[in-house]
Protein backbone atom coordinates (compact mmCIF):
# COMPACT_ATOMS: atom_id res chain seq x y z
CA UNK A 1 0.00 0.00 0.00
CA UNK A 2 1.37 3.41 -0.98
CA UNK A 3 1.53 6.12 1.65
CA UNK A 4 1.27 9.82 0.88
CA UNK A 5 2.17 13.08 2.60
CA UNK A 6 0.56 16.51 2.42
CA UNK A 7 3.00 19.45 2.38
CA UNK A 8 2.52 23.23 2.30
CA UNK A 9 5.08 25.81 1.16
CA UNK A 10 3.15 29.05 1.72
CA UNK A 11 1.55 29.08 -1.75
CA UNK A 12 -2.04 30.32 -1.87
CA UNK A 13 -4.87 29.38 -4.18
CA UNK A 14 -5.12 32.06 -6.92
CA UNK A 15 -7.31 34.95 -5.77
CA UNK A 16 -7.05 34.07 -2.05
CA UNK A 17 -6.33 36.75 0.57
CA UNK A 18 -3.34 35.85 2.74
CA UNK A 19 -4.83 37.22 5.97
CA UNK A 20 -8.06 35.26 5.38
CA UNK A 21 -6.12 32.07 4.57
CA UNK A 22 -4.09 32.45 7.78
CA UNK A 23 -7.32 32.88 9.76
CA UNK A 24 -8.84 29.83 8.04
CA UNK A 25 -5.79 27.67 8.76
CA UNK A 26 -5.64 28.85 12.38
CA UNK A 27 -9.26 27.79 12.82
CA UNK A 28 -8.78 24.54 10.91
CA UNK A 29 -5.66 23.45 12.79
CA UNK A 30 -6.63 25.14 16.07
CA UNK A 31 -3.18 26.76 16.14
CA UNK A 32 -1.88 30.11 17.33
CA UNK A 33 -0.59 32.86 15.05
CA UNK A 34 3.05 31.91 15.65
CA UNK A 35 2.56 28.36 14.32
CA UNK A 36 0.61 29.65 11.34
CA UNK A 37 3.42 32.13 10.59
CA UNK A 38 5.85 29.18 10.44
CA UNK A 39 3.70 27.65 7.69
CA UNK A 40 4.08 30.86 5.65
CA UNK A 41 7.89 31.04 6.02
CA UNK A 42 8.35 29.88 2.41
CA UNK A 43 9.82 26.54 3.39
CA UNK A 44 8.12 23.24 2.56
CA UNK A 45 6.36 21.95 5.69
CA UNK A 46 4.81 18.48 5.90
CA UNK A 47 1.36 18.89 7.42
CA UNK A 48 0.35 15.21 7.54
CA UNK A 49 2.05 11.98 6.47
CA UNK A 50 1.38 8.22 6.35
CA UNK A 51 -1.95 8.78 4.58
CA UNK A 52 -3.67 6.64 1.98
CA UNK A 53 -4.37 8.30 -1.38
CA UNK A 54 -8.05 9.00 -0.69
CA UNK A 55 -7.38 10.66 2.68
CA UNK A 56 -4.54 12.72 1.21
CA UNK A 57 -6.86 14.00 -1.55
CA UNK A 58 -9.47 14.97 1.09
CA UNK A 59 -6.81 16.94 2.97
CA UNK A 60 -5.86 18.65 -0.29
CA UNK A 61 -9.50 19.58 -1.04
CA UNK A 62 -10.14 20.85 2.50
CA UNK A 63 -7.02 23.00 2.50
CA UNK A 64 -7.82 24.30 -1.01
CA UNK A 65 -11.22 25.46 0.30
CA UNK A 66 -9.33 27.25 3.11
CA UNK A 67 -7.16 28.94 0.45
CA UNK A 68 -3.91 26.96 0.81
CA UNK A 69 -2.41 25.19 -2.18
CA UNK A 70 -0.80 22.00 -0.86
CA UNK A 71 1.28 19.32 -2.51
CA UNK A 72 0.32 15.64 -2.20
CA UNK A 73 3.28 13.37 -2.87
CA UNK A 74 4.23 9.76 -2.45
CA UNK A 75 6.25 9.23 0.73
CA UNK A 76 9.87 8.33 0.12
CA UNK A 77 9.86 10.16 -3.21
CA UNK A 78 11.97 13.29 -3.26
CA UNK A 79 9.96 16.49 -3.97
CA UNK A 80 11.06 18.33 -7.07
CA UNK A 81 13.55 20.93 -5.78
CA UNK A 82 13.57 24.45 -7.18
CA UNK A 83 17.38 24.37 -7.34
CA UNK A 84 19.83 21.49 -6.99
CA UNK A 85 20.64 20.87 -3.33
CA UNK A 86 24.04 22.17 -2.32
CA UNK A 87 26.42 20.58 0.13
CA UNK A 88 27.18 22.61 3.26
CA UNK A 89 30.70 23.34 1.96
CA UNK A 90 29.34 24.54 -1.40
CA UNK A 91 26.71 26.68 0.36
CA UNK A 92 29.40 28.25 2.56
CA UNK A 93 31.61 28.94 -0.45
CA UNK A 94 28.66 30.51 -2.28
CA UNK A 95 27.87 32.71 0.74
CA UNK A 96 31.50 33.87 0.96
CA UNK A 97 31.52 34.70 -2.75
CA UNK A 98 28.26 36.61 -2.35
CA UNK A 99 29.53 38.64 0.61
CA UNK A 100 33.06 39.30 -0.64
CA UNK A 101 33.21 39.53 -4.42
CA UNK A 102 36.51 38.81 -6.16
CA UNK A 103 38.68 41.91 -6.59
CA UNK A 104 39.09 43.33 -10.06
CA UNK A 105 42.06 45.19 -11.53
CA UNK A 106 40.46 48.53 -10.67
CA UNK A 107 39.61 47.39 -7.13
CA UNK A 108 42.55 46.19 -5.01
CA UNK A 109 42.06 43.56 -2.31
CA UNK A 110 40.59 45.03 0.88
CA UNK A 111 38.64 47.88 -0.76
CA UNK A 112 34.94 48.01 -0.19
CA UNK A 113 32.73 47.60 -3.27
CA UNK A 114 30.48 50.46 -4.33
CA UNK A 115 31.17 53.11 -1.72
CA UNK A 116 31.61 50.83 1.31
CA UNK A 117 28.16 49.25 1.21
CA UNK A 118 27.70 45.49 1.47
CA UNK A 119 26.18 43.74 -1.55
CA UNK A 120 24.68 40.31 -0.82
CA UNK A 121 23.20 37.91 -3.37
CA UNK A 122 20.21 35.87 -2.15
CA UNK A 123 21.01 32.17 -1.79
CA UNK A 124 17.37 31.05 -1.82
CA UNK A 125 13.79 32.28 -1.96
CA UNK A 126 13.66 32.93 1.79
CA UNK A 127 16.79 35.09 1.81
CA UNK A 128 15.61 37.05 -1.24
CA UNK A 129 13.51 39.14 1.16
CA UNK A 130 16.74 40.51 2.65
CA UNK A 131 18.56 41.27 -0.62
CA UNK A 132 17.51 44.95 -0.62
CA UNK A 133 18.75 45.63 2.93
CA UNK A 134 21.21 48.54 2.97
CA UNK A 135 23.93 47.45 5.38
CA UNK A 136 27.38 48.94 5.90
CA UNK A 137 30.34 46.74 5.06
CA UNK A 138 31.82 46.54 8.55
CA UNK A 139 35.33 45.09 8.87
CA UNK A 140 36.28 42.32 11.31
CA UNK A 141 38.57 43.19 14.19
CA UNK A 142 41.82 41.20 14.46
CA UNK A 143 41.97 38.35 16.94
CA UNK A 144 42.45 39.60 20.50
CA UNK A 145 41.57 43.22 19.72
CA UNK A 146 39.61 45.26 22.26
CA UNK A 147 36.31 45.97 20.50
CA UNK A 148 34.71 47.93 23.31
CA UNK A 149 34.26 51.67 23.10
CA UNK A 150 37.31 53.65 24.20
CA UNK A 151 36.67 55.17 27.61
CA UNK A 152 37.87 58.76 28.04
CA UNK A 153 40.09 59.64 30.97
CA UNK A 154 38.01 61.05 33.80
CA UNK A 155 39.54 63.88 35.81
CA UNK A 156 39.00 63.58 39.56
CA UNK A 157 36.44 66.07 40.88
CA UNK A 158 37.82 69.04 42.85
CA UNK A 159 37.21 68.33 46.55
CA UNK A 160 37.86 70.78 49.43
CA UNK A 161 38.97 68.64 52.38
CA UNK A 162 40.43 71.49 54.45
CA UNK A 163 37.58 71.43 57.00
CA UNK A 164 38.04 67.73 57.84
CA UNK A 165 40.26 66.35 60.63
CA UNK A 166 41.40 62.94 61.72
CA UNK A 167 40.19 61.62 65.06
CA UNK A 168 42.84 60.79 67.65
CA UNK A 169 43.96 57.16 67.93
CA UNK A 170 41.57 55.06 70.09
CA UNK A 171 38.57 57.34 69.62
CA UNK A 172 35.09 55.86 69.55
CA UNK A 173 33.94 56.40 65.97
CA UNK A 174 30.42 55.07 66.55
CA UNK A 175 27.27 57.13 66.71
CA UNK A 176 26.93 59.91 69.28
CA UNK A 177 25.53 58.58 72.54
CA UNK A 178 22.00 59.59 73.44
CA UNK A 179 21.47 61.57 76.63
CA UNK A 180 20.36 59.51 79.65
CA UNK A 181 16.63 58.87 79.98
CA UNK A 182 14.73 61.17 82.36
CA UNK A 183 13.62 59.73 85.74
CA UNK A 184 10.25 57.94 85.87
CA UNK A 185 7.36 60.10 87.11
CA UNK A 186 6.24 59.71 90.79
CA UNK A 187 2.91 57.87 90.90
CA UNK A 188 2.86 57.12 94.66
CA UNK A 189 -0.01 59.56 95.35
CA UNK A 190 -2.38 57.79 92.93
CA UNK A 191 -4.91 55.20 94.24
CA UNK A 192 -7.41 52.87 92.65
CA UNK A 193 -10.94 52.94 93.96
CA UNK A 194 -13.12 49.90 94.23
Amino acid sequence: MSLYEVAFAGILVPGADEAQVKANLAKLFQADAQRIALLFSGRRTVIKNNLDEETAKRYQQTLARAGAQVEVSLMGAEPAPAAPPATPAAAAAQAVQAVSPAPTAAQPVGDKPSGGRLSVAARDEYMAAFSEVDAPDLPLAPLGADIGDAKPEVAPPPLDLSGMQLAPVGSDMGQAKAPPAPPAPDTSHLKLEE
